[in-house]
């Protein structure tokens, strides 16, 4: 696993290609990653992927981030220390697969994959069964092919990627 040592102020963020998890993960912004992967990374790392998924919406290639301001603007401190708030939180995306150090910024995933079973086995017990419940009744309906859909027909990502997990849960 690469480590973080420090933490530039500015930082080239491209995207994560996995065709798989790409396919078939989890936008960032879904009641999904709400639900059980804010448990396993933090509410910190959650936000910080969530900004990265609303840049990736207007620029797909990857785009410079001014580290110290995203932090600022989620109301922490910016240190090139690793040992910050903010930098403890971008090395969980590390340390949980959702991100990688770059000599120049990082890669990020687009979208999550599930919560791996290592992870799910230390929510609480309603969690579990709740995730449970979820992926049977997710597996029916092929959410990202829907949610395509709902943004070529015009709606925004964000609300796209909500009803359609919607969908998802009341089929």
């Amino acid at each position: 696993m690469d480590v973080i040592q420090l933490i530039p102020p500015h930082a080239t963020i491209r995207p994560w290609i996995d065709p798989v998890v790409d396919l078939r993960g989890h936008d960032p912004r879904s009641t999904y990653v709400e639900r059980y992967w804010l448990s396993v990374i933090g509410p910190t790392a959650t936000w910080i992927m969530r900004r990265f998924a609303e840049c990736f919406d207007t620029h797909p290639d990857g785009f410079v981030l001014d580290l110290d301001h995203t932090a600022t603007s989620m109301g922490l401190s910016f240190s090139k220390n690793v040992a910050s708030p903010f930098g403890k939180a971008l090395h969980r995306c590390v340390m949980f697969g959702i991100a990688q150090p770059t000599s120049d910024g990082f890669t990020v995933r687009r979208r999550l994959p599930s919560v791996a079973h290592r992870h799910l086995r230390r929510l609480p017990e309603d969690l579990q069964a709740e995730h449970e419940e979820w992926v049977k009744r997710t597996v029916r309906l092929d959410v990202r092919d829907l949610e395509r859909r709902l943004v070529d027909a015009g709606l925004p990502i964000e609300v796209a990627v909500r009803a359609s997990e919607a969908a998802a849960l009341a089929s």
